[in-house]
């Protein structure tokens, strides 16, 4: 995926990159600078023809997610711009004008020979970009000495938890607010003396002598030496008319909390097969909204795209739109929440009768191992399976979190109304296993009341107490988003097959994902996804779905449960429950023996305790594990 700044190639990334690593927004570090990702405003598709990722269900869950924050409805979720066999004509059209737009920044750049400061404008520095087939060489460099030595970013920014981003004001830090009292432009010098306590980096305005070493702006006591946030948003090249009351901070670019995505995927299922009208609404939303009376629907049905809609009775159809366009359907959700309502169709496909196989979907019922038929009640191959995936906004300071989904502030990727947003799909295999139903139940009713349960139940309170920001002025529920004893054991479950698929097998676990369906009280679900979804061959080569055969799939889950009984950082490990004041959302877990990469599990490492599903030393409640399982 090529990326362009001022219309010339400066390096290239993965669509996946731009959902989940450095998107719109984001800062993308190069070999010599980094770079800014602008908004959708300034992405072009022009030349391109199949940028489109058709995934209805997707789209559907965007337009609920978006309308809380009063966007318009979205039609379309759109690849990033590229083409194919750009990289073989570097010089083409295609190499230099298709790709997603980037701008330097930080735009304050440092000569590493004379330590000269100064702005990408101020004329000090020249870009040099010559050699098409090596956009990685693309740098800036000061003609100061000869061989003309390197300019790097001036790393340091400002940031606020609205979302903004800026400069870093060197010229009025340095000058204490004031300007400079022999010119009105400087010239500044940035020196870094190195050490192990915090930053320490001079800057010296050359015209005056004054100088300001940089941990002046660090810390609490800091901000009070920093000016107030002018509310820039410059992926989107815009100010706030008015500023903003949020109180910047100093970070460094790169920082890990300088951009944080918020996304929503789906995985692609069979096409609805009579019946279920509310799903049909879900899936297709967009596109049947237009439909006003039973001739139009006719009329759509008759279109190739839309056959599947003659399945359906048309008149009950014709109502339920109109029922839902007069506003019955409730307020809009938020985020965490419709991503949570995709996995309902999801578990109806993988656990429901095994459809017709498609490019996008193909399921294979296995024989479940004898040695395992207390625990599991299906195990399926998903022989193909494609994941889409779309990115509706970022968070800046506060990550976007299921359980406090009202702590971040969401930033638009576009200055004005979009019809679509960024998108990327992968193609991959997996695992579906389902638990007994009746197993589930019975051992969630003994351990809902238990100490160790209760133990968790009370520190998800203080968890999302803590957290709780002064900018949540409206009721709070401590308890909001409490997924429930089915939730944690089947994720502690899912964890401990990860790990041992990638321990025994081969997989890189950071090449795995999860999807957990639990559902709620009135929804019960008792399943789970394992699956590969990444672009490379590791996603479809047929190496996870093997493992779901007979022997290997029993002799994988009698080990994940042997390992689950130690620890090597027992006793710690597993004797630890957050107990008051403790708000962590683990229990018996640590990275030695249930955590996996945050690309991998679904739910940031939380909610995992390997006490529910076997015994572990003293403790005497039951677990999930039938006694059959047990090491």
């Amino acid at each position: 995926m090529s990326t362009h700044a001022g219309n010339r190639r400066v390096g290239a990334v993965r669509p996946s990159h731009l959902m989940f690593t450095a998107g719109v927004g984001a800062l993308v570090d190069l070999p010599n600078f980094s770079v800014l990702i602008r908004g959708i405003d300034s992405w072009s598709h022009s030349g391109i023809t199949d940028y489109d990722i058709d995934e209805p269900r997707l789209r559907a869950a965007v337009n609920r997610s978006l309308q809380r924050y009063g966007r318009g409805q979205v039609e379309q979720l759109r690849a990033a711009p590229w083409l194919e066999g750009a990289d073989t004509d570097p010089k083409g059209w295609a190499a230099q004008g298709v790709g997603v737009p980037v701008t330097p920044f930080p735009q304050w750049l440092r000569c590493t020979a004379c330590n000269v400061l100064a702005a990408i404008d101020s004329g000090e520095f020249v870009f040099f970009n010559s050699n098409p087939r090596t956009p990685h060489e693309a740098k800036f460099v000061h003609d100061c000495k000869r061989g003309k030595p390197l300019a790097v970013a001036a790393r340091f920014t400002l940031v606020c938890t609205a979302g903004h981003l800026d400069e870093f004001p060197y010229t009025a830090y340095v000058h204490h607010g004031q300007a400079c009292g022999k010119t009105p432009r400087p010239k500044l010098r940035m020196k870094d003396h190195g050490g192990n306590q915090a930053a320490n980096v001079t800057i010296e305005c050359v015209a005056c002598g004054v100088k300001r070493n940089i941990r002046e702006a660090m810390g609490e006591r800091g901000r009070r030496n920093l000016p107030s946030c002018r509310g820039r948003h410059p992926h989107l090249g815009t100010y706030e008319p008015t500023g903003c009351a949020q109180e910047p901070v100093l970070m460094v670019a790169g920082a890990s909390n300088q951009w944080f995505p918020l996304t929503l995927s789906a995985l692609a299922l069979p096409k609805a097969q009579g019946g279920d009208i509310d799903k049909l609404l879900d899936d297709h939303w967009p596109d049947l909204e237009l439909v006003e009376d039973r001739t139009q629907f006719d009329f759509m049905a008759r279109m190739p795209k839309f056959a599947f809609l003659k399945e359906f009775d048309a008149d009950a159809v014709v109502a339920t739109i109109t029922a839902r366009k007069q506003g019955t359907a409730g307020p809009a959700p938020s985020a965490p929440d419709v991503q949570a309502d995709l996995f309902g169709p999801e578990w109806d496909a993988l656990s429901g009768p095994v459809p017709v196989p498609s490019d996008d979907f193909a399921l294979r019922q296995v024989p479940v191992p004898v040695r395992l038929s207390e625990l599991f009640s299906d195990i399926r191959q998903v022989e193909r399976l494609r994941e889409a995936r779309a990115l509706i906004g970022f968070t800046r300071l506060d990550a976007p979190d299921p359980e406090s989904p009202e702590i971040a502030t969401r930033v638009e990727l576009s200055r004005g109304v979009r019809n679509w947003v960024p998108a990327s799909e992968v193609r991959g295999e997996g695992v579906f296993l389902r638990v007994w139903d009746d197993l589930m139940a019975q051992w969630v009713v003994r351990m809902e009341k238990s100490a160790q349960m209760e133990a968790h139940r009370e520190a998800y309170a203080r968890f999302r107490a803590n957290r709780k920001s002064d900018r949540k002025t409206s009721d709070f529920d401590p308890y909001y988003g409490w997924p429930g004893a089915r939730y944690i054991a089947l994720h502690t479950l899912s964890h401990l097959l990860i790990r041992t698929i990638a321990l025994e097998c081969g997989y890189n676990s950071a090449s795995l994902a999860e999807r957990i369906y639990a559902g709620d009280e009135q929804n019960p679900r008792t399943g789970i996804l394992i699956y590969t979804a990444v672009p490379d061959s590791e996603g479809t080569l047929g190496g996870l779905v093997s493992l779901a055969e007979e022997h290997e799939f029993d002799r994988i889950v009698r080990r994940a449960l042997t390992d689950a009984g130690h620890c090597s950082a027992d006793p710690l490990c597993a004797e630890r429950l957050p107990h008051d004041p403790a708000d962590f959302l683990h229990g018996a877990a640590c990275h030695v023996c249930l955590f996996v990469s945050e690309t991998t599990c679904e739910r940031g490492n939380r909610f995992l305790d390997r006490r529910f599903l076997v015994p572990l030393a003293g403790d005497k409640e039951p677990v999930l594990t039938p006694v059959g399982l047990l090491p």
